[in-house]
């Protein structure tokens, strides 16, 4: 299906609301926008090797419905310096250069940012507030989801397929873009991306295929409370900038039709990918929205195991883990090669940390992936080749061979 995205949206708002000048302007001025950042992208890559050949490492991604808790989960794991996530300008402007230029003018910008469209029933808004990584693709693609829950769906016919990733598949263009903008957003600290995607539930194999190593927090809350509310949040915007509540009965019924079946379709295509064993569960961590808000404590103790993280401000042994190189090398505990980072393998090499004890558990790639539910245990025989080509001395203990 071939779709001209920019006009049919402004022939769509025009016959839904009467509206047809202000669009133009906003589209000169998205124009605008979207070439100034595709200038500071250019000079990022000049100025900046990350930038030339961005490499994420273990991504946290919060993924669930509209109104399920993910926007609070990633605003708190954020503020609990667990990890770093985009704010809203970061996701308009994510060049880096443009980003020097552009943050002592974000008061100013303020003023015409989208977020002033948004309910403040919901949860508060800013250009400085941390946002859902689907606003970036939509303002840098006119793409995604946000296009069809918020304009397409009032088109005379219905463009749903169009957004369907197993229809018109932009996975490849639409990962690339967030690992590049998620790799400038934690450009310099030693710190995982926090990331929330919607959008996620309908194409998550191919984003595990794509970052084997990203820890999927996936929010579920019950349908019959998290539909509606989210057609509320939608709705509520709609309505402060364009006025749904004063459209015609069937007009508004259309909609709502159209955008409860998208609602839907983001559970429903989850669940099937779950059941069907499409996604690699053990990346996956199932977070209640009943628990979140009736024993949050011990919620926060699962999801801190999951995502191998603690919170700042603790003592420094609760740092260690058992998977742990220095322990290995001082008191030779074993560990499975599998949560070294880039820095670990250089500080190894260059401190000469040797002898290491490695539990190898099968030299089979796929079956020690299986064995230890890491993807990252496929590396076992490179990892063992660098040693003695670092002339790192090690020792091991295997169960199964």
């Amino acid at each position: 299906m071939k779709l001209n995205r920019k006009i049919k949206a402004y022939i769509t708002i025009g016959k839904t609301f009467g509206v047809w000048v202000s669009p133009i302007i906003t589209g000169i001025f998205l124009f605008v926008m979207r070439t100034f950042v595709s200038i500071g992208l250019l000079m990022d890559k000049l100025f900046f090797k990350m930038a030339r050949k961005p490499s994420l490492q273990s991504p946290i991604v919060i993924v669930g419905n509209p109104r399920s808790g993910t926007t609070f989960l990633q605003r708190y794991l954020i503020q609990s310096n667990l990890g770093c996530g985009a704010q809203l300008w970061q996701l308009l402007y994510p060049s880096i250069v443009l980003q020097k230029l552009i943050k002592p003018l974000l008061p100013l910008l303020e003023k015409i940012s989208p977020a002033r469209h948004h309910s403040t029933a919901a949860h508060k808004t800013s250009l400085t507030s941390v946002e859902t990584d689907d606003v970036g693709l939509f303002f840098r693609y006119f793409d995604g989801f946000f296009l069809y829950g918020f304009l397409l769906s009032f088109a005379d016919e219905d463009l749903f397929e169009y957004f369907d990733p197993r229809v018109r598949n932009t996975s490849k263009r639409d990962f690339d873009w967030f690992e590049s903008v998620w790799t400038r957003t934690i450009a310099n600290q030693n710190v995982p991306y926090i990331g929330k995607l919607f959008s996620l539930s309908t194409n998550l194999p191919a984003f595990q295929k794509r970052f084997p190593d990203a820890k999927i927090l996936y929010m579920v809350r019950d349908p019959l409370k998290v539909i509606p509310s989210g057609l509320s949040l939608v709705t509520g915007v709609l309505d402060k900038k364009f006025g749904f509540w004063s459209l015609s009965q069937s007009k508004r019924d259309q909609y709502i039709a159209r955008l409860y079946r998208a609602l839907v379709e983001l559970l429903r295509r989850f669940h099937e990918d779950w059941t069907n064993e499409s996604i690699n569960r053990s990346m996956v961590l199932i977070v209640r929205y009943d628990q979140m808000m009736s024993n949050f404590d011990q919620l926060m103790d699962s999801i801190l195991d999951f995502i191998d993280q603690q919170p700042s401000g603790k003592r420094k042994s609760l740092y260690l883990k058992d998977d742990d190189y220095r322990l290995s090398f001082l008191y030779g505990s074993y560990l499975t090669l599998t949560n070294l980072s880039e820095q670990d393998w250089l500080r190894i090499d260059q401190q000469r940390l040797t002898p290491l004890f490695v539990s190898v558990h099968a030299t089979e790639p796929s079956l020690r992936s299986k064995l230890l539910r890491n993807p990252k245990a496929i590396d076992l025989l490179n990892q063992l080749a660098w040693f003695s080509k670092k002339r790192i001395q090690k020792k091991f203990y295997s169960k199964t061979c």
